[in-house]
């Protein structure tokens, strides 16, 4: 802790030495030594991985206390406000990019990589391929030598529009609930907030059984060609993020009903609710460009 003065707010807090960095690289040292001899078939690896996540996750919570308790305690003054916002501002623009590149290859795969793969040059060696998008045929695989099985596309209906319309909702819900927070609502604003947090978790629920429905019925693969693998890169990644702001709102609430942030202090809920909506966004796009085109 700096040497701070009990209940007088900082210029800028700077904490003392933590152990947090330190015990959560190793966390994630076990993590990727224990997934990576697992992929290679050695089976200690998923006790590894396993328990660097256990060791992660612990130290995460560890240093979010910390952090929780150093803020309820007066010590996040203006500029500390002002790190947040632009910490969390660069780390939801990385995440553009993240999506950026997926989109591009989805794009490149279907404007470049699969035209080229039916061009003349390439009709000698594979002259049974079908330079089409989906990368299927009507009752044939587009893979040159069948190692691709047959498999179905899936379209917007019904499923990706249901969760369309979920993640459209929560964006209105959390928006309700921030209105509300800075009125100084505070049961107004923990109730729109759980709503939100169940429609982010019906999203998933659907999302799994679209994904069960998908392999059983379509039988549409990670494997099934360059189709089924920017399909389910963008919408697994998607899901992924909804995972991770789902959770981010849920503990948000339950330091909502807790008693912290204040009508005109809760970068916590603010942050939390930046991400969401870029969530959101995204699976716009999503939707667009992988189930209607």
């Amino acid at each position: 802790m700096s040497g701070t003065t009990q209940g007088a707010t900082p210029y800028y807090y700077v904490p003392g030495e933590s152990r947090h960095p330190i015990m959560g690289a190793a966390g994630l040292f076990f993590m990727i030594l224990g997934a990576g001899f697992w992929i290679n078939g050695h089976e200690w690896g998923k006790w590894s991985l396993c328990f660097g996540l256990a060791w992660w996750l612990v130290v995460l919570y560890q240093w979010f206390r910390d952090a929780i308790h150093e803020s309820e305690s007066g010590l996040y003054g203006r500029k500390i406000d002002q790190s947040f916002r632009w910490s969390m501002s660069w780390f939801i623009f990385s995440e553009v990019m993240l999506f950026g590149a997926f989109f591009t290859a989805l794009w490149w795969g279907r404007v470049h990589s699969v035209p080229a793969l039916g061009g003349l040059e390439n009709a000698l060696l594979w002259p049974d391929f079908k330079a089409i998008w989906p990368s299927v045929a009507a009752g044939i695989t587009a893979s040159p030598t069948n190692t691709v099985e047959p498999f179905q596309t899936v379209g917007p209906f019904w499923l990706p529009t249901i969760n369309t319309a979920l993640l459209l909702t929560s964006g209105v819900t959390l928006t309700i609930a921030h209105h509300a927070l800075r009125e100084n609502q505070r049961s107004r604003t923990i109730g729109f907030m759980w709503a939100t947090v169940a429609l982010g978790f019906t999203f998933l629920c659907v999302q799994i059984y679209e994904y069960y429905h998908l392999y059983t019925a379509l039988n549409l693969k990670l494997s099934s060609g360059i189709f089924g693998s920017t399909f389910y890169m963008l919408t697994g990644f998607h899901g992924f993020h909804v995972f991770v702001g789902m959770l981010m709102l849920f503990f948000i609430t339950l330091r909502l009903q807790k008693g912290h942030f204040t009508a005109d202090k809760h970068f916590g809920f603010e942050g939390a609710a930046w991400y969401w909506h870029f969530v959101d966004v995204v699976w716009l796009g999503l939707y667009v460009l992988v189930y209607w085109m």
